[in-house]
């Protein structure tokens, strides 16, 4: 049982090459294009977003403003992966550690190569919170190096879990009307609709919440 069930979110489709993940990059067909002379609702609301993200992120990056575009490109690109994954039989790879940790891993490694080898002193000094009396300054070097290393498996673990967690519970539910009667049937149905609205709210959250913390991450070399 366990097998079929995880078994929707198996990436393989053929022997030499895996079609799904070409869903990753499917949704540049839907982006809006600026040859229009007239902006259409789709655009205007993407260009809202986008300037609210923009402000946000240009408050907590007040030095290197110009890494606001990488964040907002990395927020939508997020949610438009997490947005396909709602819809039938498109694969959902932000529900994959290859996925997360791709996006993770080299845009933390980066920002601790630039802050190491740039600000060494500031980084040193991350290392010891401000007020740490002088007995625990070695156990918080400890604790401080620690919490840096697991950031971007954080990251992708909670953008990975959290997408999995509301597809394997449609799916439970999906599996569960084979066999029942007329009035089970309708209410597993408004569950799936309430539940489709929760995920496309957890969609939403979940790029978010990856952008804002690689944000405030990337803040602290400032």
């Amino acid at each position: 049982m366990m097998t079929n069930l995880f078994s929707t979110f198996d990436p393989s489709t053929s022997m030499h090459y895996s079609m799904n993940w070409n869903s990753t990059i499917m949704f540049t067909i839907l982006m809006p294009y600026s040859y229009w002379m007239m902006s259409s609702r789709f655009t205007k609301i993407y260009q809202m977003m986008y300037n609210t993200l923009h402000k946000e992120f240009k408050t907590l990056l007040k030095k290197s403003q110009g890494l606001t575009l990488m964040m907002t490109s990395l927020f939508m690109f997020i949610l438009m992966n997490n947005i396909m994954g709602l819809l039938p039989y498109i694969f959902t790879s932000s529900s994959h550690l290859t996925f997360s940790i791709t996006l993770s891993l080299p845009l933390w490694l980066s920002i601790m190569l630039f802050g190491w080898i740039k600000k060494t002193q500031h980084m040193f000094a991350h290392l010891i919170p401000n007020g740490t009396p002088p007995l625990l300054m070695p156990f918080m070097v400890c604790i401080e190096t620690i919490s840096n290393f697991i950031r971007p498996g954080s990251l992708a673990v909670r953008l990975t879990a959290n997408m999995i967690a509301g597809h394997l519970l449609m799916s439970l539910l999906g599996n569960n009307t084979t066999n029942a009667s007329n009035i089970i049937i309708i209410m597993l149905i408004m569950v799936q609709i309430m539940l489709m609205l929760f995920e496309t709210a957890v969609a939403i959250i979940q790029a978010y919440v990856f952008s804002i913390l690689s944000t405030l991450y990337s803040s602290e070399v400032n």
